[in-house]
């Protein structure tokens, strides 16, 4: 009886063990299948992954077969967010303007007495206004401290080391005297400008920067005016004004002064500048400072003041100029000769004072240009 059962037993685990090695061998051709399934699961997948790569040329990054080719000089200038199309860009920005405010040419301007002080006060027939030397209708008139947009130029070549504590403190006194509304940023230069504040309206935004700066290497001071100007495109104010804090001539910049003066040109910006220009100028960049910034600030209706060495100043200039642009006068009119030319117009603002005043002084935008067709 045991053998029996030992002889069904070894049959069974004969059985058993016939069963299990045919089980193995279907499960591992089983698996075989799967795999071979899977593969080509896998090889769609990345057919179809690679076709979608082709299709998007954002994903479809080669390599190059062949060296780039050099960069010409124009290519070679720093790229500062598409100004090199600012000056086409504001010249449609300006015909935009005028066609949708019908035509309406908007001119700020100050009023200074002969300590050149400033003088408010004044009302709409204290002032004639002509175009192209045509005497215009004054229609818009305001003396009011509307909020306007403005760009900070702040100079942090190696030169000013000795002058940056004061001028960050008169770029600080500056902010908080402007109306609590105006928007505000920091354009920094050295070798190269870049915006070190973005949009904002509080001064604590710029003072937590700025003492985190340290004054180093040259001056790319024509590069910087024009980045502020193209970045015063983002500005949510009509009104613009460009603020210019620096201590010498441009020894860095890609940028020429012909170009910058073009773009200034056809801007509708006003800048002001603070010259901390010292008394002896090694360069011929530096003995130009004064010259350039005098002759920009003037094509938009600002003005510089020049502090010299005398850095003591700087605190005083920036609330003057704080409170030039807190103060202005903005007269508007429609133009009696419309001509979609393109072309400059030149703009002439003619004083009618109270009697009893001295001889006043009007600061104005020197012109504009017409909508094109």
């Amino acid at each position: 009886m045991r053998d029996d059962i030992g002889l069904v037993n070894g049959m069974r685990f004969e059985t058993r063990d016939q069963t299990g090695e045919m089980a193995r061998r279907g499960l591992a051709t089983c698996f075989r299948l799967l795999l071979l399934v899977c593969l080509a699961a896998l090889g769609f997948s990345s057919l179809t992954i690679s076709s979608f790569a082709q299709e998007n040329p954002l994903d479809n990054v080669q390599t190059p077969t062949a060296p780039p080719k050099p960069k010409t000089p124009d290519e070679l200038k720093p790229v500062i967010e598409g100004a090199a199309n600012v000056a086409a860009e504001a010249t449609s920005r300006h015909d935009a303007r005028i066609r949708v405010e019908v035509n309406l040419v908007q001119v700020p301007l100050t009023v200074t007495d002969p300590m050149n002080r400033l003088v408010t006060g004044l009302e709409k027939e204290n002032f004639n206004l002509f175009d192209n030397n045509v005497g215009q209708s004054i229609k818009y008139f305001s003396s009011q401290d509307a909020p306007l947009t403005i760009g900070v130029v702040f100079d942090l070549s190696g030169s000013m080391s000795t002058k940056f504590v004061r001028a960050r403190k008169a770029l600080t006194e500056f902010l908080r005297t402007s109306n609590p509304q105006d928007e505000f940023f920091v354009v920094g230069f050295n070798d190269r400008p870049s915006v070190i504040v973005d949009y904002t309206s509080d001064p604590d935004d710029v003072e937590a920067r700025m003492v985190m700066l340290k004054p180093e290497n040259r001056t790319a001071l024509i590069d910087a005016v024009y980045l502020g100007i193209d970045h015063l495109r983002k500005a949510r104010y009509e009104r613009k004004a460009l603020l210019i804090i620096s201590d010498g001539g441009d020894n860095r910049s890609r940028y020429t002064e012909g170009e910058l003066r073009r773009v200034v040109r056809e801007s509708d910006v006003q800048i002001y500048a603070i010259g901390i220009f010292d008394s002896y100028a090694p360069t011929t960049e530096e003995q130009l400072g004064p010259d350039l910034l005098k002759d920009i600030c003037e094509m938009t209706g600002g003005r510089m003041f020049n502090v010299g060495g005398d850095v003591s100043d700087l605190q005083d200039v920036a609330t003057r100029i704080s409170s030039e642009l807190r103060n202005e006068y903005v007269i508007g009119y429609s133009p009696s000769q419309v001509k979609h030319d393109g072309n400059w117009r030149k703009l002439k603002v003619r004083l009618l004072p109270p009697p009893g005043l001295p001889n006043l002084t009007v600061h104005f935008r020197q012109g504009y240009y017409a909508p094109s067709e």
